[in-house]
């Protein structure tokens, strides 16, 4: 494929990215593609301890620009380290998560706003995006009682109030009408297999 190819997953909690994500990946080896899957926040060891530090360290109390530089400090890592490398070896990238999710989750219901996250984002990875993303769009109280049951537990962000997800939900959709060229919203009410079809379907008109 040349250049390869970069594929992100976002939504909300509970949402059911994680089993996708699985699924596509074995299926576009099935059809010969190098594909490696990789997540966000994280992504590298370097990235990934220093995630950590906001886990540890009670992260939810930090405010919310601390935390959109510390994520895009662990993206930077992340997309020279590793997502660079793996696109020029020609691979097929799928992500759990990219910068959509820090423009929703912090931009959006954190209170941000757009245009800094865009700065941050410029200064840290410049114009670098998805060709292809996957929103994954539920009722955030279907999607969080999903999560917990999985969890065992609720995590930084699942504490937040039914009106934080709201508003993630919305600012999802709101990311996929600015960004058509390369978002399709997938409704993650559906069934597994039908999901998983809806995907495919995508992936083969778009891959290709």
């Amino acid at each position: 494929m040349g250049k390869g190819f970069f594929i992100s997953f976002e939504g909300g909690e509970g949402a059911g990215k994680t089993t996708q994500i699985k699924k596509l990946a074995q299926y576009l080896e099935s059809k010969g593609h190098d594909v490696v899957t990789t997540r966000e926040p994280g992504g590298t060891p370097a990235a990934d301890a220093l995630w950590q530090c906001f886990i540890d360290q009670k992260g939810h109390e930090w405010d919310v620009l601390a935390q959109t530089l510390l994520v895009f400090t662990t993206r930077r890592l992340h997309v020279e380290e590793r997502l660079k490398k793996d696109l020029a070896a020609g691979k097929v990238i799928i992500c759990d998560r990219f910068t959509d999710s820090t423009r929703v989750y912090q931009g959006i219901a954190g209170g941000l706003g757009l245009e800094r996250v865009e700065q941050i984002k410029q200064m840290c990875i410049g114009d670098f995006e998805p060709d292809l993303t996957f929103i994954f769009d539920i009722d955030p109280k279907i999607g969080l009682a999903r999560s917990e049951r999985r969890n065992n537990g609720k995590d930084t962000f699942e504490e937040k109030h039914i009106e934080f997800h709201e508003m993630l939900r919305n600012g999802y959709r709101d990311i996929a009408n600015t960004h058509q060229d390369r978002c399709f919203v997938i409704d993650a009410s559906q069934s597994i297999e039908a999901v998983e079809e809806e995907i495919r379907d995508i992936c083969l008109k778009n891959l290709i």
